[in-house]
């Protein structure tokens, strides 16, 4: 994907603003939604200083600092940056997937999509290559990033013949030893968590990860004091992995309603169902994505993608899919398993399993938000499990939530997300570490600066 003059020009700018801003700025008059899960606080206001949260407060009890820039927020909403607790980077140019597209440049071109998204950090499950580690490191020293935070499990193990990874960059395990000593040379490079795949594609594949082999990456991801995450889709996995001490679900249970045993011992081990990836089912049913027309969708992707996704070659394809008519009852079983989840307490969090070909950056986390409250959670709910839910469970700890010492990454909207979950796509601006991004709405990918539908330089929102 190739950023069109014009995107290039408005981060440069943006870029250029931010340095000219004080090192103190003050943001005032607006509704506060804190990613606590508290209620929205209106008429409030909060001070970044040298990109963290300073203080937060009532409007009326500010205290001005002396040379701060003040940006009157009044009628904006303010909440904590979104994070994506399931994406893979780096692997589709437009709509092609090959692992040959990885670079340091593609990769930071689509983390500046999630940005613009209003999604300020995501965590990547297990199909990164090993330059992911200089992206993280930059990010981690740079005292003001322009892009979204990345965590990583480098690549996530994968049993031989079975389901999972991509081709070309996964080595896939065949015995305990192997997946322990995969485990330890993943560790070795300093990956934030272990990804594992435990599934066989509707049966099609021989088998999936026998319960010796995942137990041996749970044990040995443990002692190394990181956390181990499982791709599943059928429940008799998701039992044993439970029992085993995994510490999250990259996605739903799919096959069949979750029963009580598996609730049961999720809650008892705190098993977090950390992605639900409603959005990534959801984009199975379809043969044309409802959204083409869409500027919120569409000024990411190229004329040529846009065209591809539109016509009818590619809706006859994927009509004749061997698994096409599976897709609606696995998205109502994803639906449902989620409510059934959180009516029993269990630990959740937002995540959309975007990056491969034809589910896209940034934009399927507010279709994912939209499913959540579907599936039966409060607005209020959903945008806490994505913000200070989901920096717990992916270990940020600066992240996730707006308070003093937090890092300033904050998504202000023209409309209230609490009333209606879609209003997250009023993005009116994005900070990361207290610096301005441009949203999607100033973004036109490779097309002329005039070439976009709604939406202005700037970042202001525009068509709905």
């Amino acid at each position: 994907m190739q950023l069109s003059v014009r995107i290039v020009a408005a981060w440069l700018g943006l870029a250029a603003l931010s340095v000219a801003h004080a090192a103190t700025t003050v943001l005032t008059n607006f509704t506060l939604i804190d990613g606590t899960g508290r209620a929205p606080a209106s008429g409030s206001a909060l001070i970044v200083d040298d990109g963290r949260i300073s203080w937060v407060g009532p409007r009326s009890n500010l205290k001005l600092p002396a040379g701060a820039t003040v940006i009157d927020l009044s009628g904006k909403f303010v909440m904590p940056g979104l994070i994506d607790s399931h994406v893979h980077l780096g692997l589709v140019n437009d709509l092609a997937q090959d692992i040959k597209f990885y670079s340091r440049d593609l990769v930071e071109q689509q983390l500046r999509i999630y940005a613009a998204y209003g999604v300020t950090a995501v965590q990547v499950l297990g199909t990164d290559t090993d330059a992911i580690f200089g992206i993280r490191a930059d990010q981690r020293k740079a005292p003001q990033p322009d892009m979204a935070r990345v965590y990583t499990s480098g690549q996530g193990l994968v049993f031989k013949g079975s389901y999972g990874g991509v081709a070309g960059l996964n080595r896939p395990v065949a015995n305990v030893a192997e997946a322990r000593q995969a485990v330890d040379e993943q560790a070795a490079k300093g990956v934030d968590f272990i990804k594992l795949w435990v599934d066989d594609e509707f049966g099609d594949l021989p088998s999936r990860m026998p319960p010796e082999i995942s137990k041996a990456i749970i044990d040995q991801a443990h002692k190394h004091g990181l956390r181990a995450l499982a791709h599943i889709f059928y429940l008799d996995n998701a039992k044993t992995l439970a029992s085993q001490g995994v510490d999250g679900f990259a996605h739903s249970v799919r096959d069949l309603p979750v029963d009580q045993q598996l609730l049961d011992e999720m809650k008892r081990r705190n098993v977090a169902q950390v992605a639900a990836t409603l959005s990534r089912e959801a984009s199975f049913t379809y043969t044309k994505l409802p959204f083409l027309d869409d500027p919120f969708f569409n000024r990411s992707i190229t004329p040529a993608a846009l065209a591809t996704l539109a016509s009818s070659e590619r809706q006859q394809k994927l009509a004749a899919g061997k698994h096409f008519g599976q897709y609606q009852g696995v998205l109502d079983t994803a639906l449902k398993n989620t409510r059934r989840e959180i009516e029993a307490g269990v630990r959740y969090g937002v995540g959309t399993d975007s990056g491969p070909s034809g589910r896209f950056s940034g934009y399927f986390l507010h279709w994912e938000l939209q499913l959540m409250v579907q599936a039966g959670l409060t607005p209020l709910q959903a945008l806490t499990a994505a913000t200070g839910a989901n920096a717990r469970l992916i270990g940020a700890k600066d992240l996730g939530t707006i308070e003093p010492g937090k890092t300033a990454d904050l998504v202000v909207l023209d409309a209230d997300p609490t009333r209606d979950i879609r209003n997250t796509r009023t993005l009116h601006s994005v900070y990361v570490a207290g610096k301005p991004v441009p949203t999607i709405w100033s973004v036109c990918t490779g097309r002329a600066a005039n070439g976009c539908k709604g939406g202005t330089e700037g970042g202001a929102h525009g068509e709905r």
